[in-house]
């Protein structure tokens, strides 16, 4: 997904607590011209504190899409969204007995399964992350805090694996 083999992509994710919403602005550069990502928030995350691929890693979790990225053709992504995040993001459903699930991490995913193909992704093996459900693997994902094993939209961990609002 790199536009050079010398230069990392790199991803900013800047989050302002506001009342009643939160802004979220994503920024990024270095990305291969005209790639497309789809943004989520997330119940865990694959990486551990490290950095390190979590070998114990089974799945996402609670997943909630977010917004659309696209890196223009000078291989600059950006988007804003204005939503619940900080302390606060969850999800449930009760017709599956999903209680109340805190969606802590941010990442994003391939939108096309074939962007990724020359990283050894089998296209015939999408992800259900985009709209279709036909998506690519994740491209980047945030990491858990070392202290209180959570993702970095939580700001005020409680102590008992959830957050203070």
């Amino acid at each position: 997904m790199a536009a050079s083999p010398t230069v990392t992509p790199t991803v900013t994710i800047m989050v302002t607590h506001g009342t009643p919403d939160d802004l979220m602005t994503v920024t990024g550069d270095h990305f291969l011209p005209n790639l497309n990502f789809d943004l989520f928030t997330v119940q865990r995350t694959n990486l551990l504190s490290d950095g390190k691929v979590n070998p114990n890693f089974t799945n996402f979790g609670l997943a909630w899409f977010q917004s659309r990225l696209h890196a223009d053709v000078n291989g600059h992504i950006s988007a804003t969204v204005r939503t619940v995040l900080m302390d606060r993001i969850f999800g449930f459903d009760p017709d599956v007995k999903l209680a109340a699930t805190h969606a802590f991490h941010i990442g994003f995913w391939f939108d096309r399964p074939q962007d990724a193909a020359a990283c050894g992704f089998d296209v015939n093996k999408p992800t259900p992350f985009n709209a279709t459900h036909k998506a690519g693997p994740v491209a980047m994902i945030s990491l858990t805090n070392p202290t209180s094993k959570l993702g970095p939209l939580c700001a005020n961990p409680n102590g008992t694996g959830g957050c203070t609002p």
